[in-house]
């Protein structure tokens, strides 16, 4: 199908709000932390101009079973996988904080929520616009800009790749980010713990990859 200016302009909308996260990560969040609030702004007036609701955008109880139940199909090979690498690697020695500590568990569930609005909510809704709702173009572009997000990590590029490609794909088929937002903060604990802090820096990307200094925290 030709493309469209409404097309063409969510495309390009779409790459433009994923330069403006990476800028951010890499310059202004040591430089000018408060510029965080300028991807909500851009994200609140998008929402607005495009005229989402709560179901476009995800935020629903309607179809939570049927969500869930099909996120099954990513999170539980995933989390199987990981926990055999854990093991393979010698990890058992090591607690899986982000998992069993509760105060770290939420927050870092409602950083995976706030993820899950910004990859889904936002950037896939885009997407499939931009490429006339097909979704394995819209999950390849997506799944593509979210792993280039966490360069330089050696772990978690290729690994949000494939989440982010799953994640969207699960999105564009019942548009619902709560269990995405469960699976994605579960698996994350699990990856935290399966490999050496050595390789991924305590999850960190951008300036902050460079800066790890052997801290186990």
């Amino acid at each position: 199908m030709p493309w469209s200016s409404r097309r063409a302009f969510d495309l390009l909308e779409a790459l433009a709000f994923a330069t403006l996260v990476a800028w951010y990560i890499w310059r202004m969040q040591t430089a000018a932390l408060w510029t965080w609030s300028l991807l909500l702004l851009w994200v609140t007036v998008s929402f607005l101009l495009h005229r989402d609701t709560p179901k476009t955008i995800g935020w629903r109880a309607d179809n939570l079973w049927p969500a869930t139940r099909r996120s099954l199909w990513f999170f539980v090979p995933s989390a199987l996988l990981l926990w055999i690498t854990g093991l393979s690697l010698g990890m058992l020695h090591r607690a899986p904080v982000h998992l069993i500590n509760r105060q770290r568990f939420i927050g870092y569930l409602a950083f995976c929520l706030l993820q899950q609005v910004l990859l889904n909510s936002y950037l896939t809704n885009r997407l499939l616009s931009a490429f006339n709702n097909n979704a394995i173009a819209a999950a390849l572009l997506s799944g593509l800009i979210f792993g280039a997000l966490h360069w330089p990590n050696p772990v978690l590029v290729p690994l949000t790749f494939i989440g982010g490609v799953a994640m969207t794909w699960l999105f564009a088929r019942e548009r619902n980010i709560l269990p995405l937002a469960l699976v994605q903060s579960i698996l994350g604990g699990l990856i935290w713990w399966a490999f050496p802090l050595l390789w991924h820096h305590s999850m960190r990307v951008g300036p902050g990859f460079y800066s790890f200094h052997n801290s186990f925290h």
